[in-house]
């Protein structure tokens, strides 16, 4: 039973530091008001180009599904996006009645560019690490990056 316990309040002990972690990263990656993305965008924005990264060709409301969220917000959001030239609309070769998603070369290119500067904020924060504790914090994320997947996948 103790072990048990014990097992409990290192998985909450991690959790809370990992939301530290994160916290500390939004900060670092919103640079004091100036976000690493090349492009002004919302984090909900963001949630839209790396949905139609994903999964390319998705109708809006299948991007509401996804995202959890209401058809007009939805549509306010691509029409933003669409506005900056990240994505574009088209009618699907298949059904014309049905618009299609698409994320655009610069809508990739965004995305591109933002993990670029979100990679090397990051790299220099590991670089400032034990060297030690760089194999600890790799095999921790890629368990983290497993299971966030799988329990995404489970909701679909």
């Amino acid at each position: 039973m103790n072990e048990d316990l014990a097992v409990e309040h290192l998985a909450e002990a991690t959790a809370v530091a990992a939301c530290e972690a994160i916290e500390l990263l939004e900060i670092m990656w919103d640079g004091g008001g100036e976000s690493l993305a090349p492009t002004a965008v919302s984090v909900s924005q963001l949630r839209v180009l790396y949905a139609l990264e994903r999964d390319t060709a998705i109708s809006q409301r299948a991007l509401g599904g996804v995202l959890g969220s209401a058809p007009s917000a939805v549509s306010r959001l691509c029409e933003r996006l669409e506005a900056l030239g990240l994505i574009r609309r088209q009618r699907a070769h298949t059904n014309r009645r049905r618009m299609e998603l698409h994320l655009t070369d610069r809508g990739q290119a965004c995305l591109d560019e933002l993990r670029d500067r979100r990679r090397n904020a990051l790299l220099d924060a590991v670089e400032a690490m034990p060297a030690s504790a760089h194999a600890a914090l790799l095999e921790g994320l890629t368990a983290l990056r497993h299971a966030v997947g799988a329990r995404g996948k489970a909701r679909r």
